[in-house]
């Protein structure tokens, strides 16, 4: 009898999206050279936009979303990875044009794989997620462009979410002084408990706001998009610099050439789904060595597949705290 096993499967009629629970089979798997028995997958705002149909996300249907797994490789004809090998997975179109992670197997191109540092389980992935390596894209960035601990405040945008808590984390652990932005103030005190020094409503970002305003941070992550990133760049310091890696507030920038002008102000785009392998090791290589795994758990909590749909409505409505990982075999 040939084996099934559970999935979400996301379908499109004129009626619109529909989002089902199905048994399927290995046949019933798109290509690829390495096949995943997986242990875990989560729920990204990118995840929340493809389950609601709120964003062209799903390019192909049907389709199992999910951008995210971790798990164990089953079979391999890809030199990269043999039987019995601990993976992570993180975009790649993965969940957008190819099956993703909420299912008990995958199977995809071991290109698309990176081996999971030894400290690091499949559940610790999956609690890092896309969101956490994201974060931590964001960090190699500030570095990159100078931004050390002594240079001044790094802010933090949408601080309560996913990116948001492992990005203050971070960079708390590696001496930064970090102000927290978020609009949700009863999270004051998680906040405080990742890192955050301070914490800022976020309504003092999120309005119209003046070309140049008083300098502040010498960099910041943000998440959010929109008129917050275009203050966040006004007030930042001459010479720092800002990661842009989100758009919960919006896809647009209405701001001003004045910070880069005036005060040489850089801003790194930040891009998970295609970044090269080499940045990938390097950023998992460093969340194994500078992400502190307790404060991790702090920022964690635990669901299920049947859980996913709602989940996905909730992240999208601000509902959702941290991370969360997903045992797609509960």
């Amino acid at each position: 009898m040939t084996e099934t096993f559970h999935a979400i499967r996301v379908s499109k009629s004129d009626a619109g999206q529909k989002t089902d629970f199905v048994d399927i089979t290995l046949a019933d798997l798109m290509e690829g050279d390495v096949t995943v028995a997986v242990d875990y997958s989560t729920v990204n705002y990118k995840d929340g936009l493809a389950l609601t149909g709120s964003a062209p996300i799903i390019r192909s249907f049907p389709l199992i979303p999910g951008i995210d797994f971790a798990g164990t490789v089953e079979t391999s004809s890809h030199a990269g990875f043999k039987p019995g090998d601990k993976v992570v997975l993180n975009g790649y179109g993965v969940g957008e044009g190819h099956h993703g992670g909420y299912a008990q197997k995958a199977r995809v191109k071991g290109d698309w794989l990176v081996k999971l540092p030894a400290n690091i389980s499949t559940a610790h992935a999956m609690a890092i997620g896309t969101a956490g390596y994201t974060a931590m894209l964001c960090v190699l960035a500030l570095e990159h462009e100078g931004v050390t601990p002594d240079k001044g405040d790094v802010l933090v945008t949408g601080a309560a979410g996913g990116v948001g808590s492992v990005a203050i984390a971070l960079l708390a652990k590696l001496g930064y002084r970090v102000i927290a932005s978020t609009g949700r103030a009863s999270e004051a005190d998680y906040l405080k408990g990742l890192g955050a020094a301070d914490i800022i409503d976020r309504n003092e970002l999120s309005a119209p706001g003046r070309p140049l305003g008083k300098e502040r941070w010498a960099g910041a992550v943000d998440a959010v998009g929109s008129h917050t990133l275009a203050n966040v760049l006004s007030m930042t310091r001459y010479g720092g610099a800002v990661a842009a890696c989100g758009l919960a507030q919006g896809l647009d920038l209405p701001a001003s050439v004045a910070p880069f002008i005036l005060r040489g102000i850089t801003l790194c785009g930040i891009d998970s789904v295609m970044a090269p392998m080499a940045k990938r090791e390097k950023a998992w290589a460093r969340l194994a060595k500078d992400l502190d795994l307790a404060k991790l758990d702090a920022m964690t909590s635990r669901a299920t597949l049947k859980d996913v749909p709602q989940l996905g409505q909730d992240i999208l409505a601000g509902k959702v705290r941290g991370r969360v990982v997903v045992d797609v075999n509960a």
